[in-house]
């Protein structure tokens, strides 16, 4: 797998793009769709007219106060804005990379599905779904498609940034191929699955821009309860203005508080923090999962991602290393685990598979034995086949065969021979115990039992017990019987397991988790994964599966790592756990700023209110204008913790919601009573207000 290239966080040429972005968002039909902000600009245009006012002499208040309100409120609104440009900036950087891997090439079109029909050289832009097309080596695949004949191995870097090339072949899970892919040897038909614009590479680059991302329901959730926040808020301090002169004339007693002082209590009373920065977050938990080389193409599946709370597993590539190795040398009476050790590696030698290759190094570890030198001269190796299931070697007169219990019991019998008791007892009990047994033998004697297991991951045992302390379920799903998948099970520390698994048995399994109100995700490839991931919450295909599962999924792993279900997971809840610290620090921090301009405002005509002081302001002039100048600030601050994120440690959710709390909670009470009196010291101190 790939290591994805993370660029700074304020990277220089993103953050002069984004400065202009920031000045371009403050249209005011784009402002619209951030009620929060857009109440904050419409404040800072009529502050601005109040200083135009001021300046020609009939201004409610100094012309220096009411610019340097109307100025802090306009850089309130660019630190928001600057805060979302950066978060899509680092997206659309994403999607410049891509673009480069897509090209106008042309295409040699097919008239008939096979290699040797007549072709007609096309330009890629006018293939249509269902064309079919022959590429060979060192051409561009054209796009989008289903490998229906032939093999090839294929460079796809441009897409996953993975140099190594990949095999793609007819049939099987291994047929997809994406379009900018280029074909390195041999050839492949591919039948055209995407009209153009509608192909994978520009589904990618739609959904990394963050531009482009749709909102989720969560987030449109709190859309709707800070515009109703900013309604309440709205309509309180509009009463505030008739109230304040009706008391003044009544008693006699202060000045009635001005329009520019109300629109600095509106800003820092409605929920400006959070609305600055929501934006921010949900793009910025799209570009995370873009630096782990995932493509998500539903911003709700980012989200359901954080809520989930059962995983589906493949067992093969995420639970265990994807291969079986050879862990033990079970001798039959009368031969010794060395005499049966060093067959087993004869009959290896010249296999390349990952079984073989773990025999000849066991046989070394355990037995000192050297691999030898036998290609040619009088050795004759006789390869694996699916109608033999057997594979060996006959060298110095030897016949030394490996393969499953019964095929080797069978050949036995050929020769006269059988397959001893012990032997058969000893193959029946590694089965029992979740391995593959593999017999040797030599002419028509028996040699032993090699145990061939499925190597759990390192580590995986110790991530499932993290995901079990927050509260979610982990389900091995294997096509092995009931028996091996159990001791898999046991030793990898999932929950639960699904052994001898059907699509119909995914799919139902599915069903009943999410009638029960659970959230489901799950990983897959192969076409028979299709529908199952098209019933999960989260569905994670690979990149290198079949195109059905790639088009049921609502992500795509570029790496194709069946384990990145788990860091999807992790991304999801780093992104949810954001949100609400944020918002929480958003809610608290408004506080402080109630006990900062009330009293500035309205001590005058309600001394009592001058008990509200706490910090002791120097000034109504400069309590105002440090509240506003500390809500601008704040969300300036708080623009790297929204794009890198809240860091997420596995605990349980009442004891994240504690620490939470406690941080963002208390710190959102305490921060703001500091800074605010640090600004009105410095105001001061500098007079300038």
């Amino acid at each position: 797998m790939r290591t994805p290239t993370v660029r700074p966080l304020f990277d220089r040429a993103l953050v002069r793009v984004a400065l202009v972005d920031a000045l371009k968002k403050l249209d005011p039909r784009r402002m619209l769709r951030n009620p929060v902000m857009f109440v904050v600009e419409v404040g800072a245009a009529f502050t601005l007219a109040l200083a135009v006012q001021a300046g020609l002499g009939r201004g409610e208040a100094p012309v220096g106060f009411i610019v340097a309100i109307s100025t802090w409120l306009w850089l309130t609104l660019l630190f928001a804005n600057f805060a979302e440009a950066m978060a899509e900036g680092r997206g659309k950087a994403q999607a410049d990379s891509l673009r480069k891997a897509r090209q106008d090439v042309f295409a040699n079109k097919l008239a008939e599905a096979r290699r040797d029909a007549s072709t007609q050289k096309v330009p890629a832009s006018s293939l249509r779904r269902g064309d079919l097309v022959l590429v060979e080596a060192g051409q561009a695949i054209p796009g989008d498609g289903e490998v229906i004949e032939g093999i090839a191995s294929v460079d796809e870097s441009a897409v996953t940034g993975e140099s190594a090339p990949v095999i793609r072949e007819s049939g099987g899970d291994r047929s997809s191929v994406t379009g900018g892919t280029q074909v390195l040897s041999d050839w492949i038909v591919v039948r055209i699955s995407a009209n153009p614009g509608e192909t994978f590479l520009d589904r990618m680059i739609g959904m990394v821009e963050g531009a482009k991302r749709k909102k989720t329901p969560n987030e449109i959730a709190l859309d709707i309860l800070l515009a109703a926040l900013s309604l309440v808020f709205l309509l309180a301090t509009a009463t505030l203005l008739p109230f304040s002169q009706f008391v003044s004339e009544a008693t006699g007693r202060g000045a009635p508080v001005t329009l520019t002082v109300l629109v600095a209590l509106l800003v820092c009373l409605i929920p400006t923090t959070i609305g600055g920065l929501l934006s921010a977050i949900g793009i910025a938990g799209m570009d995370r999962m873009i630096q782990a080389n995932v493509i998500a193409t539903s911003g709700r599946a980012v989200e359901a991602a954080g809520d989930v709370d059962v995983l589906l597993l493949d067992k093969t590539g995420t639970i265990t290393i994807g291969n079986r190795q050879a862990a033990a040398f079970i001798p039959a009476p009368g031969v010794s685990a060395k005499q049966l050790a060093e067959a087993a590696q004869l009959a290896s030698l010249v296999d390349e598979t990952p079984e073989g290759r773990s025999i000849v190094v066991l046989a070394k570890e355990l037995h000192d034995l050297r691999a030898r030198e036998v290609r040619g001269g009088n050795a004759r190796f006789i390869p694996f086949s699916a109608q033999t299931r057997m594979s060996g070697v006959d060298i110095d007169g030897r016949e030394i065969r490996k393969g499953a219990t019964d095929t080797i019991a069978a050949y036995l019998r050929e020769r006269g021979g059988s397959l001893p008791a012990e032997v058969d007892a000893a193959a029946r009990e590694v089965g029992r115990g979740g391995g593959t047994p593999l017999v040797v033998c030599e002419g028509k004697r028996a040699l032993g039992v090699v145990h061939l297991k499925d190597i759990v991951k390192g580590g995986i045992r110790e991530r499932f017990a993290e995901f079990r302390g927050v509260g979610i379920k982990t389900i091995m799903i294997t096509g092995d019987n009931p028996l091996t998948a159990a001791a898999i099970a046991a030793e990898a520390g999932v929950d639960d397991f699904l052994a001898e698994a059907t699509p119909e048995a995914k799919l139902r399994l599915i069903r009943e988790y999410q009638e029960k109100g659970h959230l489901v995700a799950m990983t897959g490839d192969g076409t028979n994964d299709a529908p199952a991931l098209a019933q999960a919450d989260v569905a994670v295909a690979m990149n290198t599966g079949t195109q059905a599962a790639k088009e049921a999924g609502n992500m795509v792993d570029l790496d194709s790592d069946p384990t990145k279900l788990l860091d999807i997971v992790q991304i999801g809840k780093q992104m949810l756990m954001t949100r609400g610290a944020l918002t929480t620090f958003s809610v608290a921090n408004d506080i402080a700023k109630y006990f900062a301009i009330i009293p500035a405002a309205f001590a005058g005509i309600y001394p009592e209110l001058a008990q509200l002081d706490i910090m002791h302001l120097h000034s109504p002039a400069s309590a105002v204008l440090s509240a506003v100048i500390f809500n601008a600030l704040i969300i300036a601050f708080l623009i790297p913790l929204a794009l890198r994120g809240v860091a997420y440690r596995a605990a349980p959710a009442s004891v994240t919601l504690r620490r939470n709390v406690l941080v963002y909670g208390v710190g959102g009470l305490v921060v703001p009573f500091i800074g605010i009196k640090l600004i009105d010291l410095l105001l001061t101190v500098t007079h300038l207000a």
